[in-house]
């Protein structure tokens, strides 16, 4: 052990970005090389029954039209959304039905707004509610899931208890929307394939060219050299990377196609508005005797997702009656996929808010609360947990938050106009790992060179991984040279799901021990080629465990909420992890904020309306899609605890990419009831919505739920 492994290393690439050298998708000025614009169906279903070309095709520079009037073919995809320029079925708005290929950006675009559709529309359906005739039990949730889990009698037990807690919360549709659009360079060469693409994992992209266009996989290479953010939307590929493959094959040239932001939220997938139903029935002591959490979600016509946000409620508390349920209506809308802590992020944040209300309800300190209905086993499954200290989470931030002597009186603190508040709120994320290949050369020169197909999605996997190999091999971190993001290295899964580092990481970690193993045992010099290993964890990284694997963390948060004008300004946000082995303590602390910052978004800011006339996302760019700002909070603290944990990877470590934004709505929404006495259940926190609720709270029988949805709220019985 070298002490490499936490070390808050810099970031290999940061001078390359810093410094405008790295090369991202749309970044290869490639000889001859051609741009695209595609053109978004103007409908939300429907068919189209003509394409104009020939004002387009006079635009001066433009190449070609392509439509599914004469696009190239391609075979029927696993992912039906891939599915592009084949058909003349619209299914839904923002659909792409055109790409424009051209000698320059300028002219693509210009040719595109010329390009004339004619549609034959139909009737369609983007309104989303509980009620809804479609609205169906699927098999599965997003990851496997069963839809619906139960265990005892959730409904006897509710209706018993003492006190209870029946309300629903609604969260609406939120966008990814990273730095770097998603974009793809493609070029055809004597048979041969080879894409840059924007994406979280280009093994998962080539396997999917493979098919479309019916090649070998050998005979493609996508290379992912950096890529500027993902959070889930550039998990699989996306229509980017087909459409750019189509056009370089139809024009016989290189071609970008970088998508234009404000077309993404259509294409590359979305979170899908959730609508809550939350019963819990507890004892005056605070034990839970039942918890009952019930999601309404929506999926596209073409693609089935449902967002898994019942799940986390399956490994949380101890309550002898727990039902999970998933339902799902099929809209005429863009397909949803995920997006960073898909399940989780919205679950936890309807969870964790009916928690503080039941402990409003108990006159209970929430973090108490939280401690009493502490388990013992995942109540889900009744493995015992490999490790869980959310408990200590909770206590260290009640220290270093400040939290004793908290006022538990919601309105009770004021600075002027101002309501002061502050709230906590439990965070969880499953441990996951993949099988993952990695190669390892000693060179004479006392260096050495990981090879493995993983990506850097903005979060340090280059420093990450060259730690676990220096550490490892047992040398200094400089001898270690990390190649990445290319499908001719070793295979390797996807960047997602917070198991990258774990998944790369187990078999980087195994091919440096066996290399170290080698020399020790190898004597003379090396030869001039140097020496390799090999490492494969097929059949260990994806083996069954006994224990059930989740990282913990608790969030702290305090507000300001004007009275004059409903904004409310987040002071400080303070969370605290679980997270087994933190490998770079620099990245760590990035990440953790990272994810606290977009949990603020979503509290506070980002937001998007599925408009019910046109079918399409009204908040469709940056101008309009709000996210938050370094003014929008004053403080951001991330802590962690070290906590060891032998039956995860060879490195110890959780996942820390997810888990920083599970929870934080929460907290900054029990902040606010906190300050005000109103209790808001809609996301997001915006100054009209926060304003109508403290008017209304002025007003009798206005409930003290704001603009909120509500269900029976909270119960004594006598």
């Amino acid at each position: 052990m070298t002490g490499t492994l936490g070390a808050p290393a810099e970031r290999r690439e940061g001078y390359e970005k810093v410094g405008g050298t790295a090369r991202y998708a749309a970044e290869f000025p490639l000889p001859g090389r051609a741009q695209a614009w595609p053109v978004p169906a103007a409908v939300a279903r429907g068919r189209v029954t003509g394409v104009g070309t020939e004002a387009a095709l006079a635009v001066p520079g433009v190449l070609a039209v392509l439509s599914h009037e004469n696009a190239p073919r391609i075979a029927e995809p696993d992912d039906p959304t891939l599915a592009v320029l084949q058909s003349p079925r619209v299914p839904h708005r923002g659909w792409f039905v055109a790409l424009v290929v051209a000698e320059t950006l300028e002219a693509a675009r210009a040719g595109a707004a010329a390009v004339r559709v004619d549609y034959a529309a139909e009737a369609h359906d983007v309104v989303l509610s509980e009620t809804h005739p479609g609205v169906y039990v699927p098999e599965k949730a997003n990851g496997g899931h069963p839809a619906v889990r139960e265990q005892g009698d959730p409904d006897t037990a509710f209706a018993s208890a003492p006190v209870t807690v029946d309300v629903a919360y609604r969260v609406p549709p939120l966008h990814n929307h990273p730095m770097e659009p998603h974009a793809s360079t493609a070029r055809w060469e004597d048979g041969r394939l080879t894409v840059h693409t924007s994406s979280q994992g280009t093994d998962a992209v080539r396997a999917a060219l493979a098919q479309l266009f019916g090649l070998p996989q050998e005979r493609i290479t996508v290379t992912a050299e950096h890529v500027g953010g993902g959070f889930g939307s550039k998990g699989t590929p996306r229509p980017d990377v087909v459409l750019a493959a189509m056009a370089a094959r139809h024009t016989g040239r290189p071609v970008t196609l970088a998508l234009p932001r404000r077309y993404l939220p259509a294409v590359v997938g979305h979170r899908a508005p959730t609508l809550h139903r939350l019963r819990l029935g507890a004892g005056e002591d605070g034990r839970l005797a039942s918890l009952s959490h019930d999601v309404t979600t929506h999926t596209s016509r073409i693609k089935e997702f449902v967002e898994q946000a019942a799940v986390p409620a399956r490994v949380m508390y101890a309550a002898p009656n727990l039902r999970t349920l998933h339902r799902v209506a099929a809209l005429d809308v863009p397909s949803p996929s995920w997006m960073r802590a898909p399940g989780e992020a919205p679950g936890m944040y309807a969870l964790e808010s009916a928690m503080d209300e039941l402990a409003c309800a108990l006159g209970m300190d929430p973090v108490e609360l939280r401690v009493r209905n502490e388990p013992d086993a995942e109540p889900d499954s009744g493995r015992p947990f490999s490790s869980r200290h959310l408990v200590e989470c909770l206590r260290e931030g009640v220290r270093r938050f400040g939290w004793a002597g908290r006022d538990p009186r919601p309105g009770a603190r004021r600075d002027g106009a101002l309501l002061l508040g502050t709230g906590v709120a439990a965070a969880t994320y499953p441990v996951m790992a993949a099988p993952s290949t990695a190669a390892v050369r000693a060179l004479p020169d006392g260096t050495f060179e990981v090879r493995i197909n993983a990506t850097d999605i903005g979060t340090g996997a280059r420093t990450v991984l060259a730690q676990v190999g220096a550490d490892a091999l047992g040398v200094p971190l400089e001898r270690v040279r990390v190649d990445i993001g290319s499908t001719d290295l070793p295979s390797a899964p996807l960047a997602g799901g917070s198991s990258g580092t774990a998944s790369w990481g187990w078999a980087v970690h195994e091919a440096c021990a066996g290399l170290a193993r080698r020399l020790a045992e190898h004597t003379g010099p090396l030869p001039e080629r140097g020496l390799d290993v090999r490492a494969d964890t097929r059949g260990v990284a994806d083996a069954e465990c006994d224990r059930a694997r989740h990282a913990f963390g608790a969030h702290f948060a305090e507000v300001a909420v004007d009275t004059v004008t409903g904004e409310v300004r987040t002071r400080r946000l303070l969370g605290v992890y679980a997270a087994g082995r933190i490998l770079n303590a620099r990245t760590a602390r990035s990440q953790f904020v990272g994810g606290m910052t977009m949990g603020l978004g979503m509290a506070l800011t980002e937001g998007s309306t599925l408009d019910a006339a046109s079918g399409g996302f009204a908040e469709s760019d940056l101008a309009s899609y709000h996210v938050p700002v370094h003014a929008d909070v004053a403080s951001v603290e991330a802590h962690w605890l070290d906590e060891e944990d032998s039956r995860l990877n060879p490195m110890g470590s959780k996942g820390i990419g997810e888990i920083g934004i599970v929870g934080t709505a929460a907290a900054i929404g029990n902040a606010v009831h906190h300050a005000t006495g109103v209790r808001f259940r809609e996301l997001p926190l915006t100054p009209d919505r926060v304003l109508a609720g403290l008017l209304g709270a002025r007003t009798p029988d206005a409930g003290g739920t704001g603009s909120a949805v509500s269900g029976s709220g909270p119960v004594r019985r006598p």
